[in-house]
């Protein structure tokens, strides 16, 4: 057997053990036998791919595929299906399955029976997590890594039965399962080397001999040793909570973390501090300074914005930070509170270097939000819920500051949709409870005219754009740093009837009247982005100090929202006017003539029981076949209809590489520089160079040779097509800039850029190019045209409308 072979093999066998954990949770242990034999086909799947072979993503996809078949014929007719022929019994009974096994799992107490539903739940979650430890053990090559995914399995089981379920043998199974895989794949690493160093097949073996076997088949040296380690780490891991079962309790309880003690735990609070202070003052500075310079390989400098801290309490008075405890500076900072994984999976993690001035001597660290990870020298402790770094106590009246300091940031660059947004459900309880605190003395104009813009509203991101467009679009609000900042429970009742003031007086306003309608809300201080330099760095000046409020929802996190109408002042793109209608419901479609009239009384399947409906003693719904059932399967337009949308959905992913082949050929066709440039700029953009600007046509030209690591020819190519553009923007008129070789040259660079990509890499640029993104610029432009002319016209016509018995 080969060495990957045998990984595969006990990368199945540490799933099937972990999964052994789930067997406490039903009432009969039979699926687990069911779970041994789809691991093995989907494992055998997986092999099977590999030695032909193909690419990581077609051996995930094939396992992915026959597991979903193998499902799907397993549980066939089980459900309560809808339709007639075969589709209707692998996806419509498939699906109606699946929704009553999460039923049956809300509805019975543990040890539940072992209904299709949750036996289908069962299955599905041991090769989900099956396919995971095969993706990292055997595609991937990391076997460490899948200890996480089988974690996961057993943590579930252990959560779900409050511990019962997880009892030592469960625990012990699992830990061997994982141990085998590890040794599995270490021994395979190690025969990669070459000879392995081992034992001789006698007894003993001289100190002469270098203890190298001679071609025997006996146990390893290494793997002994790791054996003996996994055996000595099980026990202690069996033994040491049984010796001590009080270890989570007052010894390492939460004494230490109690806040204002500073020593043993967390230690430490943060004290209610107002960091607005200096604020207006920096704003009206004449003094300019740059406090910050950084660097970032971040694609939207419009949302790198430094955070320094979050304020959560307001009083009526003023807001400002609550007390918190302060932690260690983790060297990886947890996940931010409340997004989800599909939200964390389509963003992405951007690096900033930070140096601060001398003469900024800030105790609050300047730094993206979220952070990930933060290196920087210096005593500095982490605040959890806001998420923020403050400096420690150095001596007496002596705190660590970031003045003069340089440090490094990892950040996630998130992107949340209006869809993600208008679908969060409620908020975590807790949170809400916190964050939508309003001060009894809090004037009733804030709270009504909160409710007066948002009318209409069916959810809360909507609620929150409403707000955000009253303030900075059409509520007649203005722009204004000299207007005094104000305090008292009145300052916010004075800014909205007076509908001047900065960033405080917007940030301020739209929190309180976001906790109104019962929206988390808290404000956020910080800077703006800044001003990019011809060096690549960013300034960060006195006059980019801001204040913003900042929304929480649940699946996304804390959201930033921009009120203020400031120059320069970047509105996030899912908060943006045109996002889509709260409701785009369709109307409900009026029943026919022969429908049935709905009784008043509930149906016979409705109050049926699942044990007489699985025997069949549910009355007239359960006597009589569906009409056309034994017809002989589906008929020849469902088999042309399933057909054509299988054919539909395969060529969904080949439409950007056609629109991509397709405007490149009319633009290379025309003949014309500047479309033979944009062609080349969106070339080296889809294979991760994106564009800039601000270059001249040189620079940018240079830009592309040097980061896209271009041959001499091919270099040669970009530059004659640059050069070509300056004749076409600055020589003088009737200069011909266009020559014979301007579309060989594109497509020269094309190929060059594309060449050294690896396989996923250019896959990516093909089918999934970046500079499809200028589709979506082009249809939002095309839509404010649109939306633009259809309000002019509106006004012209009312316009001509006369207006009778006027006075």
């Amino acid at each position: 057997m080969s060495g990957r072979a045998r990984v595969t093999l006990f990368a199945m066998l540490a799933t099937l053990l972990t999964s052994w954990s789930l067997a406490a949770l039903v009432d009969s242990s039979g699926w687990v036998l069911e779970a041994g034999v789809l691991l093995a086909v989907q494992s055998a799947v997986g092999a099977g791919v590999r030695r032909v072979p193909l690419g990581r993503t077609l051996t995930v996809a094939s396992q992915v595929l026959v597991s979903l078949l193998v499902l799907m014929f397993l549980f066939a007719g089980k459900g309560e299906s809808t339709g007639t022929g075969a589709m209707a019994y692998l996806v419509t009974d498939f699906g109606a399955l699946f929704q009553r096994g999460v039923q049956d799992v809300g509805e019975f107490a543990i040890p539940a029976p072992l209904t299709d539903g949750i036996r289908l739940l069962l299955l599905a979650g041991v090769l989900v997590i099956g396919l995971l430890v095969d993706l990292l053990a055997v595609t991937l090559r990391t076997a460490a890594a899948a200890g996480l995914p089988l974690l996961a399995l057993y943590s579930v089981a252990a959560g779900l039965s409050g511990g019962s379920g997880a009892t030592w043998i469960s625990f012990l199974l699992a830990g061997c399962g994982y141990l085998l895989l590890l040794l599995a794949e270490g021994r395979d690493r190690l025969a990669q080397w070459g000879r392995v160093f081992g034992a001789a097949p006698s007894a003993r073996v001289s100190a002469g001999s270098g203890g190298v076997g001679a071609g025997s088949g006996q146990a390893l040296a290494p793997v002994r040793t790791g054996r003996r380690i996994g055996a000595v780490a099980l026990g202690i891991a069996l033994a040491v909570p049984a010796a001590l079962p009080a270890l989570g309790g007052g010894l390492l309880g939460a004494q230490g973390g109690e806040a204002g003690d500073g020593g043993i735990g967390v230690g430490g609070t943060i004290s209610a501090v107002n960091p607005l202070v200096s604020l207006q003052g920096s704003l009206n500075a004449q003094d300019n300074r740059v406090v910050l310079k950084y660097r970032t390989d971040s694609p939207q400098l419009g949302e790198q914005y430094l955070r320094i801290l979050a304020l959560d309490e307001f009083n009526g008075v003023k807001w400002e930070a609550s007390a918190r405890s302060l932690t260690d500076v983790p060297e990886r900072l947890p996940a931010p509170p409340g997004m989800s994984e599909q939200v964390r999976a389509t963003g992405s993690e951007v690096r900033t270097s930070i140096s601060a001035a001398d003469t900024y001597a800030q105790r609050y660290l300047p730094m993206p939000y979220p952070a990930t990870s933060v290196d920087i020298p210096g005593k500095w402790r982490f605040e959890p819920a806001g998420r923020t770094l403050v400096g420690d106590q150095l001596g007496r009246d002596r705190f660590q500051n970031v003045q003069g300091a340089m440090y490094t940031v990892r950040s996630l660059l998130l992107r949340p949709t209006a869809e993600q947004l208008q679908a969060a459900p409620e908020p975590n309880p807790l949170i809400k409870a916190e964050y939508t605190k309003i001060p009894d003395n809090l004037p009733a104009v804030v709270g009504d005219t909160a409710r007066q813009v948002t009318k209409g509203a069916k959810d809360d991101y909507t609620r929150a754009v409403k707000l955000q467009d009253y303030f900075a679009v059409n509520g007649g609000f203005r722009y204004d740093t000299k207007v005094g900042s104000g305090t008292g429970p009145q300052a916010i009742a004075r800014f909205l009837a007076d509908k001047e003031g900065f960033c405080i007086h917007f940030a301020f306003s739209m929190a309180a009247m976001s906790r109104s309608l019962g929206i988390p809300a808290r404000v956020a201080v910080g800077f703006t982005p800044g001003e990019k330099q011809s060096d690549g760095s960013v300034n960060v000046s006195m006059r980019d100090a801001h204040a913003w409020p900042e929304l929480y929802f649940e699946g996304v996190g804390w959201t930033r929202f921009e009120p203020t109408p400031r120059q320069g002042i970047t509105i996030p793109d899912y908060s943006r006017a045109e996002a889509p209608a709260p409701q785009p419901s369709a109307p409900t479609a009026l029943p026919s003539q022969g429908a049935t009239q709905p009784s008043a009384a509930p149906s016979k399947a409705e109050d049926c029981p699942p044990e007489e409906k699985k025997l069949g003693e549910c009355g007239a719904a359960a006597q009589q076949p569906k009409a056309g059932s034994g017809a002989g399967g589906p008929s020849l337009q469902t088999v042309l209809a399933w057909t054509l949308s299988v054919l539909a959905l395969a060529a969904l992913p080949l439409l950007p590489l056609l629109w991509r082949t397709r405007l490149r050929r009319r633009r290379l066709a025309a003949g014309q520089v500047l479309a033979a440039w944009q062609e080349l700029a969106d070339a080296a953009w889809d294979v991760g160079i994106a564009p800039d600007e601000a270059l001249s046509p040189r620079r940018a030209a240079a830009r592309v040779v040097e980061l896209g690591r271009l041959t001499p020819e091919a270099a040669h190519a970009v530059h004659r097509v640059a050069e070509a553009v300056e004749r076409s923007l600055y020589a003088p008129p009737g200069t011909e800039a266009a020559y014979a070789e301007l579309s060989a040259d594109v497509l020269l660079a094309r190929a060059a850029l594309l060449a050294p990509l690896a396989r996923g890499g250019r896959a990516r640029a093909l089918l999934l190019p970046r500079s499809a993104a200028r589709l979506r610029w082009s249809a939002a432009a095309r839509w404010s045209a649109v939306t633009a002319r259809g309000a002019t016209v509106l006004a012209r016509t009312r316009a001509r409308i006369p207006v009778r018995n006027r006075g």
